[in-house]
């Protein structure tokens, strides 16, 4: 079995995954907020 060496490995492909994630998740709480304002403000 190979040894392992910690911080050697190639994780530019999850960084780019997780980079993607967080702007998805970031883009959903701000049309959510922006919902939830316009339903605040036009629902009354």
């Amino acid at each position: 079995m190979a040894k392992h060496e910690h911080g050697k490995m190639d994780i530019s492909s999850q960084e780019h995954a997780f980079n993607g994630f967080i702007q998805w998740s970031i883009r959903v709480c701000v049309a959510s907020i922006a919902v939830l304002i316009f339903l605040a403000i036009f629902n009354s």
